[in-house]
């Protein structure tokens, strides 16, 4: 029983450093392009670019503002959300449990730079015949795809207790 608890814990913290570090060496590397050039924007092909924006809002740019205050109620936000993911954690077991991880995963590596540069990073620009979605980093990737596998495992969960 311990043996498996100890594996679980070790999983998890592995997976949520995998996700950081990850995360972290890709800004790490833009960021050394933009202290080496003075700027990113690096054409990749017709769909994706590198261009360096510091978001000081949440995922993709939306909330974002210039104000202390604002930026501050926003960062107290999220900490709360991952707190709260945290105690879902305690309480969830199965699949549900990693996605939430791989959630935590990218939002601590968000709030790493929230603290850390005052805002966050995001560098991937994809684009399809001068339509560009928004900017974001490997961090919001591993978010979203946490988030649409916890949806997909709660409808599927759903589904079956409905039949």
């Amino acid at each position: 029983m311990i043996n498996e608890k100890f594996k679980k814990i070790i999983l998890s913290i592995s997976l949520l450093l995998i996700i950081f570090t990850f995360d972290r060496i890709s800004k790490i590397l833009i960021l050394n392009i933009l202290d080496e050039t003075g700027k990113v924007d690096i054409y990749i092909n017709s769909f994706l670019n590198f261009y360096l924006v510091w978001n000081k809002g949440i995922g993709f740019g939306l909330l974002s503002s210039d104000q202390d205050y604002f930026y501050n109620i926003v960062t107290a936000l999220i900490v709360i959300i991952n707190f709260v993911i945290i105690y879902m954690l305690f309480k969830e077991k199965g699949i549900k449990y990693y996605f939430l991880l791989i959630i935590l995963g990218g939002s601590l590596s968000n709030l790493f730079d929230r603290f850390y540069y005052r805002a966050v990073p995001d560098f991937v620009d994809l684009n399809y015949n001068g339509y560009h979605w928004f900017i974001f980093n490997v961090a919001d990737i591993f978010i979203t795809i946490g988030i649409i596998l916890l949806i997909l495992a709660e409808l599927m969960s759903y589904k079956k207790v409905n039949e």
